[in-house]
């Protein structure tokens, strides 16, 4: 071999071998083992073509030391939205079982208010992106407007 390929085929072993090693630096930082790691840059295992040099994987602890079992699902708070936007709440009507909360979003750049003739919902004047809630315990239907805008009507039924 004359010098020159000599060269190149050493800084190709020292460019591996730097590899090599800081993929195990990183793997042993998150807990990893560096067993198979080359104990210096002066002889590293050259990996063939193609493969990839293989190391162990590190396990992983679960959060709250839980150990992978599923736990059973936790049934979330039933809530229903609706969107104040284009001067229409939307959807006009919305169907949830009692107890459920609605959440009203404000989506215009115009002030609006949910108010019901009963004075049971009435919310606060929101502004843009501000939203209003209300948890519906009695079965029946509920019709709204906006005190602002009063062509603006929407409806809740509560189911049992």
């Amino acid at each position: 071999m004359t010098g020159f390929s000599t060269g190149r085929y050493r800084t190709r072993r020292l460019v591996t071998a730097a590899v090599l090693t800081a993929g195990a630096t990183v793997l042993a930082a998150c807990g990893g083992s560096t067993q198979n790691a080359p104990s210096t840059p002066s002889t590293p295992s050259t990996p063939t073509a193609g493969s990839i040099p293989s190391m162990p994987m590190p396990s992983m602890p679960m959060p709250g030391g839980a150990t992978g079992a599923a736990s059973p699902p936790t049934a979330p708070a039933a809530t229903g939205h609706v969107s104040i936007k284009n001067f229409a709440f939307s959807p006009a009507t919305v169907t949830v079982p009692a107890g459920t909360t609605v959440i009203w979003t404000n989506e215009d750049s115009d002030a609006h208010t949910v108010t019901d003739k009963g004075g049971m919902l009435h919310s606060p004047t929101l502004d843009t992106g501000a939203t209003y809630q209300y948890t519906f315990t009695t079965p029946g239907q509920y019709s709204y407007l906006c005190s602002i805008h009063p062509f603006m009507l929407g409806t809740v039924v509560v189911t049992p």
